[in-house]
């Protein structure tokens, strides 16, 4: 590596390897919708948050009813290991 900017650009692309990664092995292990979720985590990072509010959490969940007891707690897992990711990767941009 030459200068800073090498240095930089190769951090940034590390990051985001790391990044792609960790919302692929977070799909598989909660079971979510992928193209919902990749959707919902691009928009979150992009904002630097994660929101419960509208429709987004809830279309990435896997199939279940609103009336499942477990519904809401899954919903709320999702949810922290989504702001989680996103506070992980503030700055790193979104998926490319």
């Amino acid at each position: 590596m030459e200068d800073k900017t090498d240095i930089i650009q190769a951090f940034f692309t590390f990051a985001q390897k790391k990044q792609r990664k960790a919302i692929e092995n977070l799909i598989k292990e909660e079971n979510l919708n992928p193209e919902s979720a990749k959707r919902y985590i691009t928009t979150s990072l992009k904002k630097e948050y994660a929101s419960e509010n509208g429709t987004g959490l809830n279309e990435i969940l896997p199939k279940m009813s609103p009336l499942n007891p477990m519904y809401l707690t899954k919903k709320n897992i999702v949810f922290q290991k989504i702001s989680e990711l996103v506070n992980k990767f503030k700055g790193i941009g979104g998926l490319s």
